[in-house]
């Protein structure tokens, strides 16, 4: 069995401080984070940037200084989302792929978020499969229902995605796949072999799943994009303590955890950090 890729998905786009004061949301808050994130075992930032009043942007001068600072200090894969937010226009989510980082997220269908819809055509996939294949850009396919699967493959036939592929289950988001044992076994069963995963629980299915995916051999993201307790009723004080109980468990199972050296040889990356 690999070694355990941990991602901390720090901020996101909808959380706000005024509903967790601990949200990293200036740059340097997000470095701080990020780097925090690496020492208690986190080998990839998922990373959402904001603006100068704290809004969610997918503006790439935005994303260009995070990504520089982060780097300046520590050496974790980065890996920004082509998700935004909500009503987002595709040419806006696309703007962190110019900076051509190793990796980038691509969602492989539409979904119902809640009260809303994240919206992405055939088309629009296709577009962002494309340029990311252009610049270099090894995509995480994620994936908040089964469907998702096979439109990934389907761009893999069109030779819009280049094998093994790498997928992120985000599981329990309202309006989506469920976030129990059962659905995930079933997720890992349908993607193609060779392929490397990772697991997003929402909510209080952040632990449970992290936990099964420890022992079935894939990999796991943590956060306040995701879930912002550490226990019930208990606000979790940084990414970091999510990402720190990962590990420990993981060291209870007897399952290593991957460097960001380690995790891009896991995940074939060939981009240069």
């Amino acid at each position: 069995m690999e070694k355990l890729i941990i991602t901390a998905a720090i901020s996101g786009a909808e959380l706000t401080k005024e509903q967790h004061p601990y949200l990293p949301v200036t740059p340097e808050e997000i470095v701080q984070e990020a780097i925090a994130c690496r020492e208690a075992g986190a080998s990839i930032i998922h990373l959402h940037v904001r603006d100068e009043q704290g809004m969610a942007t997918q503006d790439k001068e935005c994303f260009r200084v995070a990504m520089e600072a982060i780097k300046a200090r520590t050496d974790v894969i980065i890996q920004p989302s082509t998700g935004g937010a909500v009503g987002m226009t595709p040419e806006e989510r696309l703007q962190p792929v110019s900076l051509q980082p190793e990796m980038a997220t691509l969602t492989t269908g539409t979904v119902n978020f809640g009260s809303e819809v994240f919206y992405n055509s055939p088309k629009e996939i296709e577009q962002f499969a494309a340029y990311m294949l252009e610049m270099g850009v090894k995509p995480e396919i994620e994936v908040f229902d089964v469907g998702m699967i096979n439109n990934a493959v389907n761009l893999e036939k069109k030779g819009l995605l280049t094998p093994p592929l790498h997928f992120d289950f985000v599981m329990g988001v309202p309006g989506a796949i469920p976030g129990t044992p059962k659905n995930l076994m079933h997720l890992v069963e349908s993607i193609p072999p060779g392929s490397t995963w990772t697991v997003a629980g929402i909510g209080r299915a952040q632990l449970s799943l992290g936990a099964l995916a420890i022992l079935l051999g894939g990999n796991v993201r943590v956060g306040f994009e995701d879930n912002i307790y550490y226990a019930k009723g208990v606000p979790a004080k940084s990414n970091a303590e999510l990402v720190a109980r990962i590990a420990r468990l993981a060291a209870e199972l007897g399952r290593e955890i991957a460097t960001p050296q380690e995790a891009r040889r896991i995940l074939g990356l060939t981009k240069q950090p």
